[in-house]
């Protein structure tokens, strides 16, 4: 018999900061997917291999958004795809099909790759798939081939490291063993660049080293030689477990310099790197005062605007609202789901600093029904926070983006006076998936 839904209370998905608790605000229940998607997935990361292939291997329901994505970045070229049947499951068929599968897709390209990055799915954990058999053979019938293992299977990704994680690790482990050169640094796992300005990459270029980074690779060539450096650096969350791997497998020291916002954390990073090197210390006073003048000139002009952030424009939403708050922006909203263990103690602070921050949560079934939209103005930092306020007043960044240090702070003040003084189409650009790749949306 058909009974009648009960009607969604919004309240389910907004708790106050001094009510919340760590690490999980919210309740882990079905999920809710707002229609924003510029942050980056494993088709996207995947493709950061320069001249690789990549070929998935899955049911015909899990293709389709892989294939979109590629299609979306105009990368068709580099995907293949191999369909997995019911028969094959109920047949024990699994391992041939993928092993038959993926050697008539090499076969048919005009060119070998230089590597596959070679997706299995969940199914192939359900059957025990032997893994070795199948990469064993691949790399006998394609010597010149370098196959990754990639795996697709997000019904693994509430325990241990995710698809994400692991793929940034699985790519790492094409990296060959290579003489370390003096006076290069490479920095591993991030989607985007570190920008140049950056204080990072100021400091390593002006004591005369080399920062190396993937998405500037063009060739497999290049990407073998980031193999090269004296020093991996990672600056990404997600990153650290496939950094940390690849240095530890090539006997080279490894920092973790995270993106974040306080002042102290990161005077420390620099300390961290300059000492690594062995190098003087950089002054960073100079570049403390450009912050702390780009936070005013921001402030000045944003005045009682409310602010809203969230978990998708950086890895340190919290943090980056302790540093707004700090300097007097009426920070009000965080777009969340949960917090990272390495913003516990921006949580605490805000627990008693802001105790009446609302935290709103973008994946409860209530975040459907929240209400969009204020009758003043607001100013959102984030891609999800735009859609939720239904604002067009917002920074269109996700991940962090490259920012870092100082610099990164000035620079994101930059975009929030921007996008304060000028309005964006938030309906046509948050949908696109992968903000900063090609997009047919």
């Amino acid at each position: 018999m058909l009974r009648r839904a009960r009607a969604v209370n919004p309240s389910g998905a907004v708790v106050r900061m001094g009510e919340a608790n760590y690490p999980a605000p919210f309740a882990s229940v079905l999920e809710f997917n707002a229609p924003v998607h510029g942050t980056w997935n494993i088709v996207h990361t995947g493709m950061l291999v320069p001249q690789a292939q990549q070929v998935y291997v899955c049911a015909a329901n899990c293709m389709r958004g892989v294939t979109l994505t590629a299609a979306e970045m105009n990368e068709l070229d580099r995907f293949s795809f191999v369909l997995l049947e019911e028969r094959d499951l109920v047949e024990g068929t699994v391992e041939e099909v993928t092993l038959e599968g993926v050697t008539d897709v090499l076969r048919k390209l005009d060119k070998l790759p230089p590597a596959v990055l070679l997706f299995t799915v969940c199914v192939h954990h359900f059957l025990g798939c032997d893994y070795d058999f199948l990469y064993q053979n691949l790399a006998e019938r394609f010597p010149t081939v370098d196959f990754c293992r990639c795996y697709m299977d997000p019904i693994l990704q509430k325990g241990g490291p995710t698809p994400d994680q692991k793929l940034r690790r699985s790519m790492y482990e094409l990296l060959r063993p290579l003489p370390a050169h003096k006076g290069v640094v490479t920095l591993l796992g991030s989607d985007f660049s570190t920008d140049e300005t950056g204080d990072l990459a100021a400091y390593l270029r002006e004591i005369g080293y080399e920062l190396r980074q993937l998405p500037d690779c063009r060739t497999y060539g290049e990407f073998l030689a980031l193999a090269e450096a004296e020093l991996f650096v990672s600056v990404y969350p997600n990153a650290l477990l496939g950094a940390k791997a690849a240095a530890e497998r090539f006997g080279r020291p490894h920092l973790y310099l995270p993106q974040c916002f306080s002042f102290e954390e990161i005077d420390q990073s620099l300390g961290r790197l300059s000492q690594a090197l062995g190098l003087p210390r950089p002054d960073t006073v100079p570049l403390r005062r450009r912050a702390e003048a780009a936070l005013a000139e921001t402030r000045a002009l944003v005045g009682e605007t409310p602010v809203a952030i969230d978990c998708t424009v950086h890895p340190r939403p919290l943090g980056l609202a302790c540093l707004l708050l700090e300097h007097g922006f009426r920070v009000d909203t965080v777009y969340l789901d949960g917090i990272s263990p390495e913003e516990e103690a921006d949580f605490r602070a805000l627990q008693h600093t802001a105790p009446d921050l609302l935290l709103k949560a973008t994946i409860r079934p209530e975040a459907r029904v929240l209400p969009r939209g204020r009758a003043q103005k607001v100013l959102a930092v984030g891609q999800k926070a735009a859609w939720f306020e239904d604002t067009p007043h917002f920074v269109n960044l996700v991940q962090g983006a490259g920012l870092w240090g100082y610099d990164g702070i000035c620079r994101l003040c930059e975009r929030m006076r921007e996008a304060f003084l000028e309005e964006k189409d938030t309906e046509d650009l948050v949908p696109r998936k992968g903000w900063g790749c090609e997009s047919c949306v």
